[in-house]
């Protein structure tokens, strides 16, 4: 099991940035991909970008590729997710959530997931 803590939301202007920081402890992180998924009010739970621990892989959702990039921190055990060019439209709360040896396209739904945070809120005004 791992524990997973996420920060660094907040309420921006659209065009503005964000980077999400996703701190993660426990066991066999060595086997785990770990990924960010948001949920806004009245919607269901949706894959944004998910990174293999040894950074290897990365993938994304078509509508956030080019504007969010996903990547580690190795000294902290840390998974980022900076957002660039932030829409209306990407308001929600942002989970980071873990999972073992998983592929594309299982990785891409949040059933796949044992392991969460609390979750942290990204709010875009125009």
């Amino acid at each position: 099991q791992a524990q997973l803590v996420e920060s660094g939301g907040g309420s921006v202007q659209a065009g503005d940035s964000l980077t999400l920081s996703c701190a993660v402890a426990g066991r066999t992180l060595g086997m785990s991909i770990v990924s960010w998924f948001r949920q806004a009010p009245g919607k269901e739970r949706e894959f944004v970008s998910g990174i293999t621990w040894n950074g290897a892989h990365t993938y994304y959702r078509d509508s956030v590729k080019g504007r969010f990039t996903i990547s580690r921190a190795d000294a902290k055990d840390t998974v980022l997710l900076q957002m660039n060019s932030l829409k209306v439209e990407d308001t929600a709360v942002y989970y980071c959530a873990r999972t073992l040896a998983s592929r594309d396209p299982q990785l891409r739904f949040w059933r796949t997931y044992s392991d969460w945070g609390q979750g942290t809120q990204v709010t875009v005004s125009s």
